[in-house]
């Protein structure tokens, strides 16, 4: 699948990792595409997401979990709604949802997937990026340092 950030231009290439996370890879190539406004994370590090409507008919459950993804990792987080506080729900326009599907890519090291409010938060690795880390990385760090306003990250299927 591809991955992108619209706005800046900039798009890598993922594998998906069907022996390791079959459920979530079948859930989310079902799915695609995928996208929404780019966040970049504020406790993990060196991450980007896009919060979407829940899309699977049933949730894949936890499969290849991780709380250290590496660079490269694509993730999959499942949150119901009780886990996002109101004031996050407000911002970013879901706190009529009953929960939200988070869609992450993670593009340098020293990752570490811990919450203050909850704790430790495992994600589903479902893919890996294979082509183009670098510049998307350098485009991901923009969107920390300039900003992510109008820009989306957007998942779709390799044509």
């Amino acid at each position: 699948m591809t991955i992108a950030l619209e706005k800046r231009g900039v798009s890598c290439v993922a594998e998906l990792l069907d022996k390791d996370a079959p459920r979530t890879c079948e859930a989310v190539w079902t799915a695609l595409p995928q996208g929404g406004d780019v966040y970049h994370a504020k406790y993990a590090r060196n991450e980007v997401y896009a919060m979407v409507p829940r899309f699977a008919a049933e949730e894949p459950g936890q499969e290849n979990p991780t709380v250290t993804p590496i660079p490269g990792d694509v993730v999959y987080f499942s949150f119901h709604g009780g886990m996002l506080d109101r004031r996050f729900k407000e911002e970013r326009g879901i706190g009529d949802l009953p929960g939200v599907i988070d869609l992450a890519i993670f593009y340098g090291r020293n990752n570490l997937l811990l919450n203050g409010d909850v704790g430790w938060v495992p994600g589903n690795v479902y893919a890996t990026i294979v082509d183009g880390l670098a510049p998307m990385a350098e485009a991901c760090n923009d969107v920390w340092r300039s900003g992510s306003v109008g820009e989306r990250l957007v998942y779709r299927r390799l044509q």
